[in-house]
């Protein structure tokens, strides 16, 4: 399983994340009561889901890095994975939220009142969300860390959604008076699609969809003068902590000793090579006379 400093690292990134989104969150709720603009209240609330999946995901974190036990000689690592989907139910329980506000306004239409500060407010919170969704997923690529880059798209969404409120704004001002609550329907589209796209990726490692290709693991072990043959090759896992098992036929016949220091070095190899591969299971299987 990765290391304590991974879960620390992570667990510090998604505390910084969360204070920002809770200032979007509120600057936009606020103000988008005050104006009474049903796309900006909605949009608040996607924002405040960004820092409730925060939570979630500090939670998660806190409980993947438990080590292995006798019922869990794996590690906890896949509570990481398990609170990547959670944010993605959330992403969803916030759609229907907005699908119920926009609906009420479609039955009593009333027009908010937009000025400049108004998208002053929206521009300030989308530089913050971009910066925050940057950094994040920067975080995650590097960490390999599946909870974050979930969450860096969670605030993604929050981008566009931002950036169709704005166009909301536009067409209000040129008198499209219907614009917020269709404003309010696109931001959902745009808040589903990210949920599919985490429940897909999370689902790939709860079915141990294999994270390197058979290719790529022969093609390394191949390096190896003395393997003559690579084949049953697995893999699964996330990209932080990858487990690979595999067989090898030597090109000649070996001692035992001989044989687990070749498999030794495939698995050092496999190590080094590929980043995130944390255990190796080598068969060799018996050469021919």
């Amino acid at each position: 399983m990765p290391d304590q400093s991974y879960y620390n690292t992570v667990k510090r990134v998604l505390l910084g994340v969360l204070v920002l989104n809770l200032a979007v969150a509120l600057s936009k709720l606020v103000y988008g009561w005050y104006t009474n603009s049903l796309s900006m209240v909605s949009d608040g609330f996607h924002s405040l889901f960004d820092a409730t999946s925060n939570v979630i995901g500090v939670v998660g974190i806190i409980l993947a890095s438990r080590p292995p036990d006798p019922d869990h000689p794996y590690g906890h690592s896949k509570f990481e994975t398990f609170s990547s989907l959670a944010i993605a139910v959330l992403l969803f329980v916030t759609c229907f939220e907005i699908l119920q506000s926009a609906w009420g306004r479609f039955l009593n239409p009333t027009v908010p009142d937009i000025t400049i500060l108004s998208f002053l407010v929206m521009g300030v919170t989308i530089a913050v969300n971009i910066t925050v969704s940057w950094y994040e997923n920067r975080r995650g690529q590097e960490l390999g860390s599946s909870i974050l880059i979930a969450d860096s798209m969670h605030t993604r969404s929050d981008i566009y959604s931002s950036l169709v409120v704005i166009g909301g704004f536009i067409l209000i001002k040129l008198g499209f008076t219907q614009a917020d609550p269709v404003i309010s329907l696109l931001i959902v589209i745009l808040i589903a699609r990210m949920g599919l796209k985490i429940i897909r990726q999370s689902s790939d490692v709860l079915l141990d969809r294999a994270p390197i290709s058979e290719e790529r693991i022969r093609e390394v072990v191949s390096q190896l003068d003395p393997v003559k043959e690579c084949h049953r090759i697995r893999s699964r896992g996330v990209a932080s902590e990858i487990y690979v098992d595999l067989h090898i036929t030597l090109d000649a016949c070996y001692s035992i000793n001989e044989a687990h220091q070749i498999a030794h070095q495939a698995e050092d190899k496999l190590k080094s090579s590929i980043p995130g591969v944390k255990d190796v299971v080598v068969h060799v299987d018996p050469c021919d006379d």
